[in-house]
C-alpha cells in the first residue's frame, strides 16, 4: 500500500497544480483518492452515479462530451475533469466516453474543498482552467448558430451553368427551365461571371439590348465568390459590403459548386440586414437614407436575438455605416456635381476595423488628388461638412476629437497625410500615440482605390521604426486591466451612482492596441482585429496559444459589452456592473483580464528590448 501511495505521489507531483504546491498537498491528494480502472463496460457504473468528483487521468484516452453530443476535449495522461461542478455546485452537464481503457484517480468533493481552503494555488489553478475552457469552448458550438454554419450546408445544391457564348435568350430560357434566379457563366470548370434576374431586367430590357447578344456582354465579370467551407456570416458580410444577393460557391480547386443567395441566409434568421443595406444603396434622396437609418436599432435587436455570438454585430454595424456614407457621398455628387478631381473617402478607428457598436462615433477623412487646386478644395470642404452632418442625422455621432472629413486637418493629399504620420512616429508623444491608434486603422469607403493604395504604400515605408514600436508598447502598458490585489476587480464610479468596469477602455482597447502593434510590425494591412490575429499566425511574433487567447478574450469582452448596450442597464455605454454577473462569469472575466495583462507585459519586454 505504501508503494502504491508513493507511486501516486510521484506521478501527481509532476502535474499542475501540485508541481507548484508544497509536498503536503500532493500527499493529501494521494492519501484521499480512489483508483478506478475505467473501461467501456464499467463507465456507466462509475460515472453516472450523480456524484461530483475530481478526476485525474493516469492512463488511457477519454472524450469529454457535451449534452448536445459534441466532443468538448480529449483527455489523456495528466488531464483533469469534473472540476466545473465542484467549483459551481451545478449539475454535471457533460459525460465521459472511454476511447481507450485506463486508470483514473478520483477525489471526492470534501477532499477537493479541503485542498481549496488550504492551498490557494490549488483553487486558482482550477478556477483558471474552468475559465479557459469557457473562453475556448464558447465559440466552438457552431452548429447552434446559423452564422457559423458552413456555406456548403446552405447553398443551392445544383449549380446551373452556361458558356459565355450563349445568347441572352438562351440564358433566360435556361433560368426559366430550372427555376433559378441566377446563372453561373463558366469556361469548363473556371468561373467567368454570373447573370441574375436583376441583370436581365436592368442591363437587357431597360437598356434595349438585343436578345441575340451573347450573355458575356451583360454578365457580372469576375464576381465575388466564396469557398464551400467558409461560414454563413462570411457570405452575409460579403453581401452587405458589396450590395449583392448571389455568391458563387467554389471548392478548394476554385471549381464552381453552387450559389448561395440572400434568401438562403434569410431562411436561417429572421432579421433582414441584406435588404436594408440594399435599400440604403438605392435611396434616391437624403430623406430616404435617414428614414432607412431609423430602422437600424430594431434590426440590430432582432439580429442579436438570432445569433449566438453577437460580437459579429460589429461587422453588421460597420457595413450599415459604410452604406450610409457611400450613398450620402453619391447623393451629394448628384446634387452638386461630380467631384472635380480624384478623391477617396476613408474611415478610421472602429469603422475601419469593422468593430462598431451601438455607441460608436464618426472617424473619417478625405484623401485628395496631389494636383488639387484651391477652388477644388472648397468643393471637398463642403462635401465633408455636408456628409458628416447627415451622418449625425442618421444616428452616427460626431467624433469628440473632431476626426471627421468636415475638419480641414482630415482632408489632404497623400503627401500631407504622410507628413502627419511622420510627425507622430518621430515625436511619439502621448497625443501622437493616440493619433496612431486611430489613424493606423484605416479603410477605403468610396472613391479612388489607387489613391488609397498610394497612401497605404506611403504609410508602409514610414512605419518601420523600432523606436516607434517601443513607444507604442510603452504607451499600451500605461493602460491597466481592472484587476487589483488578491485578484479582485478595481471598480470605477465616474458620473454614475454605481461602480462599474469599463470593458472597452480597460480590456477591448488594450487588445486592439496590442494586435495593431504586432500587425504593423510585420506589415499586415488588414484593419479588423480578428483578421489581424489570424494573419499573425503566419509570423513568428506571437505563439499560436497567445493568438487564440487574445481572440477568445476579444470576443468574450466584445460580446459582454454589446449585451450590456442592448439591455441598456443605465451604466455608461461600455461598462458593466460585476454584481450582475454570476460567480462563474466573474471568474471568466477575471481570466480574460489576466490574459490581457500577460500579453501587455510580453509586448513591453519584446519591443523595449528590440529598441536597445
Amino acid at each position: 500500500m505504501a508503494a502504491q501511495v508513493q507511486d501516486v505521489v510521484e506521478f501527481s507531483h509532476k502535474q499542475m497544480p501540485f508541481s507548484h504546491l508544497p509536498h503536503g498537498a500532493t500527499s493529501y491528494f494521494a492519501r484521499h483518492l480512489q483508483v478506478v480502472y475505467l473501461t467501456r463496460e464499467n463507465q456507466m457504473q462509475w460515472l453516472q452515479t450523480g456524484e461530483v468528483n475530481l478526476y485525474l487521468v493516469r492512463s488511457g484516452v477519454f472524450d469529454l462530451v457535451s449534452i448536445h453530443g459534441d466532443t468538448i476535449t480529449r483527455l489523456t495522461e495528466g488531464d483533469y475533469f469534473g472540476f466545473p461542478s465542484l467549483l459551481t455546485g451545478d449539475k454535471i452537464q457533460s459525460h465521459l466516453q472511454v476511447v481507450t481503457a485506463g486508470l483514473l484517480y478520483v477525489l471526492d468533493q470534501q477532499s477537493f474543498d479541503y485542498l481549496r481552503r488550504e492551498y490557494r494555488g490549488f483553487e486558482q489553478h482550477f478556477v483558471r482552467a474552468h475559465a479557459n475552457r469557457l473562453l475556448s469552448s464558447q465559440y466552438k458550438t457552431r452548429d447552434q448558430s446559423w452564422s457559423e454554419r458552413k456555406i456548403s450546408e446552405l447553398m443551392s445544391s445544383n449549380i446551373i451553368t452556361a458558356s459565355a457564348q450563349v445568347s441572352i435568350t438562351e440564358a433566360a430560357m435556361k433560368m426559366r427551365h430550372y427555376g433559378v434566379s441566377s446563372l453561373v457563366i463558366t469556361d469548363e470548370n473556371t468561373l467567368l461571371g454570373i447573370v441574375t434576374d436583376r441583370d436581365l431586367r436592368n442591363r437587357v430590357l431597360a437598356s434595349d439590348i438585343a436578345p441575340s447578344t451573347s450573355i458575356q456582354s451583360v454578365m457580372t465579370k469576375n464576381p465575388k465568390s466564396i469557398f464551400e467551407n467558409n461560414r454563413a456570416f462570411s457570405a452575409l458580410h460579403l453581401m452587405l459590403k458589396h450590395n449583392i444577393h448571389h455568391l458563387p460557391v467554389l471548392d478548394e480547386a476554385y471549381k464552381p459548386l453552387g450559389v448561395i443567395t440572400s434568401t438562403d441566409l434569410l431562411r436561417q434568421q429572421k432579421s433582414d440586414p441584406v435588404q436594408l443595406i440594399g435599400k440604403i444603396y438605392k435611396a434616391s434622396s437624403v430623406a430616404e437614407v435617414k428614414r432607412y437609418s431609423s430602422d437600424i436599432p430594431e434590426l440590430l435587436k432582432q439580429f442579436s436575438n438570432n445569433i449566438e455570438d453577437i460580437s459579429v454585430i460589429g461587422k453588421l454595424l460597420s457595413g450599415l455605416t459604410d452604406a450610409l456614407t457611400a450613398r450620402l457621398v453619391h447623393l451629394y455628387q448628384l446634387k452638386y456635381g461630380q467631384a472635380p478631381c480624384a478623391f477617396s473617402w476613408i474611415c478610421f478607428g472602429s469603422q475601419a476595423r469593422e468593430e462598431q457598436t451601438l455607441h460608436s462615433d464618426q472617424d473619417n477623412g478625405i484623401l485628395l488628388d496631389a494636383n488639387i487646386t484651391a477652388k477644388q478644395r472648397v468643393y471637398f470642404a463642403h462635401l465633408g461638412a455636408t456628409v458628416c452632418e447627415q451622418l449625425v442625422e442618421c444616428g452616427i455621432k460626431r467624433c469628440p476629437g473632431n476626426i471627421m472629413a468636415s475638419n480641414e486637418a482630415c482632408r489632404g493629399t497623400v503627401t500631407q497625410w504622410q507628413s502627419r504620420f511622420v510627425t507622430w512616429i518621430k515625436e511619439p508623444t502621448p497625443k501622437a500615440m493616440l493619433n496612431c491608434k486611430i489613424y493606423f486603422d484605416l479603410r477605403l469607403i468610396d472613391g479612388s482605390k489607387s489613391l488609397y493604395q498610394d497612401l497605404c504604400a506611403a504609410l508602409d515605408m514610414i512605419r518601420r521604426d523600432e523606436l516607434f514600436f517601443a513607444a507604442m508598447a510603452t504607451d499600451i502598458n500605461t493602460n491597466s486591466v481592472p484587476i487589483g490585489l488578491f485578484h479582485q476587480f478595481k471598480l470605477e464610479k465616474g458620473n454614475t451612482q454605481h461602480k462599474h468596469l469599463d470593458l472597452k477602455r480597460r480590456g477591448i482597447v488594450i487588445i486592439n492596441d496590442l494586435v495593431r502593434l504586432y500587425a504593423l510590425n510585420v506589415g499586415i494591412y488588414k484593419a479588423n482585429t480578428l483578421e489581424r490575429l489570424d494573419a499573425l499566425l503566419k509570423f513568428d511574433v506571437l505563439s499560436s496559444n497567445d493568438v487564440y487567447d487574445l481572440k477568445d478574450c476579444w470576443r468574450y469582452l466584445t460580446q459582454l459589452r454589446l449585451k450590456t448596450q442592448i439591455k441598456r442597464e443605465g451604466l455608461p455605454s461600455n461598462c458593466i456592473d460585476p454584481k450582475t454577473l454570476t460567480s462563474l462569469e466573474k471568474h471568466q472575466l477575471k481570466e480574460a483580464f489576466h490574459l490581457v495583462r500577460h500579453a501587455q507585459q510580453a509586448s513591453a519586454f519584446k519591443f523595449a528590448r528590440a529598441s536597445l
